[in-house]
C-alpha cells in the first residue's frame, strides 16, 4: 500500500503554552521537551469539516497513529480526538511513560483533536495516549483507532499498519455473485477461541494461520458458503465472547497480528468461502483504557446514564447523535470491509439500539423530540450506514439481529426501510425450538407454531438463525433439545435442519450443531470433535453436508428465496398426523421441488399427496437415509396417478419416514 503524501505545513498551536501534569511515576514534574513534536497533519481541512458534520467515512486513514516520513525522517504521526482536554500527550516504552516528553498539539480549528509526529519511532511500539482533562482528571487511554493492542490483560496499544499483499483477487473480482440475496447463502458461525484448541494443550488458542490449516478444509468439506466470526476485534473480557469491544479496529492480539487475520480471511476466500465479521455498534465496556469517558467527560457515551449506559450488559451506549461519534461508527464498519476484505457486517443487538426504552421501565428512559420510544438518531445513522456501504462495496451484505417487528429493516433506503440487505428471523427461530422440545404425540395441537412463519417470511429478508444464543445459559445444545429416546433426538433434529434448509431464506448455524455435539456451548474450552467418531454424530454432520450439498445446487431453493413466489403451500390440514407438504419454486418450473415433512415417530405408508405437474419424480433427498442413522424408509423414484388430492389432478403416493422430510424433483 503506497503511503500518502503528508502535508508539511505547520498548523498554529498554543502547545508551548500548556500546563505539564506532575508524572505520577516521578517525584517532581517532568521538563516538556517541545521540539520532539512535529506539528503536521494527515488532516485536511476538508477532513475536519466532514468530521465534524458525521460524515467522514474512511477516519482511519487520518486519526491514530501512522508510520510516515517527515523530511526524510521515519517517524509516527498521532492524531486523537479529546475535545475536553486542556493537555495530550503519548507516552510508551519509547519515553518511559514520561507524560511530558512528548505532548501533543490541539488543532487550532476548534475540532478537539490533537496531533504531533514523533521521529524515530514505528512499528511494535507500544503507547497510550495521557490526557489531562479540563474536569482535574488524569487519565490514560488506549488510542480509539489503533490497528493493534497488547494481548490482554495488558492494555496499551501498539503503532501498526495493515498493509497485506492480497492474493484473493479471483474472489473479490466475482464475489458478487457469492452474496448475492438471490444466491445461495450457508452460513457458519463460530467463536473463533473455541471452534478448535491446541490438542497437546487445551488451554492455548489457535492462532489465526493455525485454525486457517484446520478451518477452511473443513468449512469447504461441509459445504458452507460464509463463515461468520463472532466479534473478532479486540476486547479486555473473554467471558463477554467479544461483545464488550475496547480495540474497535484492530482483530484481537490473542490470536496474531492483522496481517495473520487477514491471511486466514484471504484462504478462505481462495477456497469460495465468504466472511462475515460480527460488528457491535450497540455498547462498549467501561475499561479504564477504553472509550468510556475518553477526555474525562462522556465523549462517546451520553452523560444521562438513561441514554448511556445499558442495564442488561452494564456497559455504555454511544451517543448516536453526536456528529463525531457517527463518523467513528461509520469508518468502523467500512474499515473491515476496506482494509479486512469482509464480505459482510452482521449487526448485533439491533433492536436494543432502535428503541430508547429497550430493557427499561418506565421513567427510566428518555423519550424522542416527539415523545416517541423511538430512537430517531439511531434509524438515521442505519440508514447513512447502509447506504455508504451499498454504495462503495456493494458486493456485500450487511445484517441485522433484529427480534421486533419494527418495519422495513431489510427493505432499500429509499423506500424508507433501513437498508439492511438482511435480517434474523428470531420468530421463525423461537417458534421453531418450541414446537421440537414438544413430544411428538402433541405436536398435532401446536401446527401454527410450525406453519406461522410463512405469514410474514417475505415481509423481509430473513436469515434462518441457530446461532450461539440459542446454546448457552443452561438452554442446552440443539440435541438435547429434542424430546424422546436417543434416535428419536436425532431423527428430531436431522428433520429440523431439514425443515430450516428447506424453508424460504438464508441460513446460519453455530459450531457444534452441525455434528450434534450434546455439551451446551462453553467457550473456554474446544468443540468435542471425538464425537465425530460416534455413528449417529457423524450421521448428523453427514446430512448437513447433503444438505448444503442440495441448497447449493437447487435453485428452487435459492432464487427466490425472500418472494412468495418462490414458496407454494401444498398441505397444512393433516393436523392428526403433523405433516405438512409444500414447494419451492425458482427460475426454472421444471426443477421446483416437493418437501413433505413427517413430525411423528410413526411411518406412514401410501400417502397421498397432490402434485402440480404429473410425470415422474426422483427422491433427491432423504432425512433418513441409513448412513445418516436414520431406519432407511426411502421412496427412489415414484411415478403420478390421475387421482385428484389437495386441489391438484394429480397425486402420487409415498411412503414417509418417522420423524423424516423428503424433498422430491420431477425427473
Amino acid at each position: 500500500m503506497a503511503k500518502k503524501a503528508v502535508s508539511t505545513k505547520k498548523e498554529k498551536t498554543t502547545s508551548t503554552e500548556q500546563e505539564i501534569p506532575k508524572n505520577e511515576s516521578q517525584e517532581v514534574a517532568v521538563t516538556p521537551t517541545f521540539n520532539k513534536v512535529e506539528a503536521f497533519s494527515l488532516l485536511t481541512d476538508f477532513d475536519v469539516a466532514l468530521f465534524r458534520s458525521g460524515k467522514h467515512y474512511r477516519l482511519y486513514e487520518k486519526l491514530g497513529s501512522h508510520v510516515v516520513q517527515n523530511q526524510g525522517v521515519t517517524g509516527t504521526l498521532f492524531a486523537v480526538w479529546a475535545p475536553n482536554a486542556k493537555y495530550v500527550s503519548v507516552i510508551g516504552t519509547f519515553n518511559g511513560w514520561n507524560r511530558g516528553e512528548h505532548p501533543l498539539n490541539p488543532r487550532w480549528d476548534g475540532s478537539g483533536i490533537w496531533e504531533g509526529w514523533i521521529p524515530n519511532i514505528g512499528n511494535g511500539e507500544v503507547y497510550k495516549y495521557f490526557i489531562a482533562s479540563n474536569t482535574g482528571a488524569d487519565i490514560e487511554k488506549g488510542d480509539p483507532y489503533a490497528l493493534r493492542w497488547e494481548h490482554p490483560p495488558k492494555t496499551a496499544s501498539i503503532v501498526w499498519d495493515t498493509w497485506y499483499e492480497w492474493k484473493d483477487q479471483d474472489w473479490m473480482k466475482t464475489r458478487r455473485a457469492k452474496n448475492a440475496l438471490n444466491a445461495p447463502q450457508s452460513v457458519y458461525e463460530l467463536h473463533f477461541g473455541s471452534w478448535k484448541r491446541d490438542p497437546s494443550n487445551p488451554e492455548r488458542c489457535l492462532s489465526y494461520g493455525e485454525v486457517a490449516d484446520t478451518l477452511v478444509p473443513y468449512v469447504k468439506e461441509m459445504g458452507f458458503t460464509h463463515v461468520e466470526f463472532m466479534p473478532i476485534m479486540e476486547h479486555p473480557y473473554e467471558p463477554s465472547w467479544g461483545y464488550q469491544i475496547t480495540g474497535y479496529f484492530a482483530a484481537s492480539s490473542r490470536f496474531g497480528t492483522p496481517q495473520e487475520f487477514m491471511y486466514l480471511i484471504e484462504q478462505l476466500h481462495i477456497n469460495g468461502i465468504g466472511v462475515i465479521l460480527d460488528w457491535v455498534p450497540s455498547h462498549y465496556p467501561g475499561d479504564a483504557h477504553g472509550l468510556h469517558r475518553f477526555d474525562g467527560t462522556a465523549l462517546y457515551e451520553h452523560e444521562d446514564p438513561r441514554e448511556g449506559y445499558h442495564p442488561d450488559w452494564k456497559s455504555y451506549i454511544f451517543n448516536y447523535g453526536r456528529y463525531e461519534v457517527r463518523s467513528f461508527l461509520i469508518s468502523n464498519a467500512i474499515f473491515w470491509l476496506d482494509r479486512f476484505h469482509a464480505d459482510g457486517l452482521r449487526v448485533d443487538a439491533v433492536a436494543s439500539m432502535l428503541y430508547r426504552d429497550y430493557s427499561r421501565n418506565a421513567g427510566e428512559w428518555v423519550p424522542n423530540i416527539f415523545g416517541g420510544r423511538e430512537n430517531l438518531e439511531v434509524i438515521s445513522l442505519f440508514k447513512e450506514l447502509n447506504e455508504e456501504i451499498y454504495r462503495s462495496f456493494p458486493d456485500t451484505q450487511t445484517i441485522a439481529e433484529e427480534s421486533t417487528a419494527f418495519p422495513g429493516v431489510s427493505r432499500p433506503v429509499y423506500t424508507g426501510g433501513l437498508g439492511f440487505g438482511m435480517k434474523w428471523m428470531m420468530g421463525w427461530m423461537n417458534d421453531t425450538l418450541r414446537y421440537f422440545a414438544k413430544d411428538p404425540m402433541y405436536r398435532k395441537w401446536h401446527q401454527n407454531d410450525i406453519t406461522f412463519s410463512l405469514v410474514y417470511a417475505f415481509s423481509e429478508n430473513f436469515m434462518l438463525p441457530f446461532s450461539h444464543d440459542e446454546v448457552v445459559y443452561g438452554k442446552g445444545s440443539l440435541i438435547e433439545k429434542m424430546p424422546g429416546d436417543e434416535w428419536r433426538k436425532f431423527a428430531n433434529l436431522r428433520l429440523m435442519f431439514t425443515y430450516m434448509f428447506t424453508h424460504p431464506g438464508t441460513k446460519l448455524l453455530f459450531m457444534g450443531g452441525e455434528f450434534a455435539q450434546f455439551a451446551e456451548w462453553n467457550f473456554e474450552k474446544s468443540l468435542d470433535w471425538h464425537l465425530l467418531g460416534n455413528q449417529p454424530n457423524k450421521g448428523v454432520n453427514e446430512l448437513m453436508k447433503d444438505l448444503n450439498r442440495l441448497y447449493r445446487s437447487e435453485g428452487a431453493l435459492f432464487d427466490k428465496q425472500f418472494s412468495p413466489d418462490g414458496f407454494e403451500w401444498i398441505d397444512t390440514s393433516d393436523r392428526e398426523n403433523a405433516v405438512i407438504v409444500y414447494a419451492r419454486k425458482g427460475f426454472n418450473e421444471k426443477e421446483n421441488l416437493l418437501v413433505v415433512l413427517n413430525f411423528t415417530p410413526v411411518p406412514r405408508s401410501n400417502y397421498r399427496i397432490g402434485i402440480p405437474a404429473a410425470g415422474t419424480y426422483v427422491e433427491v433427498f432423504n432425512s433418513d437415509k441409513q448412513e445418516y442413522w436414520g431406519s432407511g424408509a426411502l421412496n427412489g423414484e415414484v411415478h403420478t396417478q390421475a387421482i385428484p388430492s389437495h386441489g391438484k389432478e394429480n397425486s402420487i403416493e409415498l411412503t414417509l419416514p418417522p420423524l423424516g422430510a423428503i424433498v422430491l424433483k420431477l425427473k
